[in-house]
């Protein structure tokens, strides 16, 4: 009778350990399984991405906003979300007139959202601040 009832203790003691091994190892798996591997995106790759969101073409935007600064001439462009809208932002230059017009194109409706003259100075402090985001 002790014989039969430490043979049971024995079984289940195994048995137990075993069952253990094996949630440890499939918890082992879920968790590895689970991991996501972010890929980081080259610039080109968020440009392309941008383009496939936005409705409206670069083409028809720039039109837009050149229309908007008479005589100007685009110095600088790029497609970007800037507070959670998708637009088009155009830095116009004006002949006789320091600093730059920005131009801000919704990609998606094809309206100007905003529209600002910047000094250099201005320019400049923006061109950090992107820097410093970058980082």
């Amino acid at each position: 009778m002790l014989k039969a009832i430490a043979l049971a203790v024995a079984v289940a003691a195994a048995t137990t350990s075993v069952g253990a091994q094996a949630t440890g190892a499939y918890q082992s798996a879920a968790k590895t399984s689970t991991v996501r591997r972010h890929k980081v995106m080259t610039k080109q790759e968020r440009q392309a991405a941008l383009q496939r969101e936005a409705k409206i073409p670069e083409a028809t935007a720039r039109a837009t906003a050149l229309a908007e600064v008479p005589n100007g001439t685009v110095k600088s462009s790029e497609l970007e979300r800037e507070h959670g809208k998708l637009i088009y932002s155009y830095d116009i230059s004006v002949p006789g007139k320091k600093g730059v017009e920005e131009i801000a194109v919704n990609a998606i409706d094809g309206t100007v959202v905003a529209r600002e003259h910047e000094t250099a100075a201005m320019e400049k402090k923006e061109a950090e601040q992107a820097k410093k985001a970058k980082k």
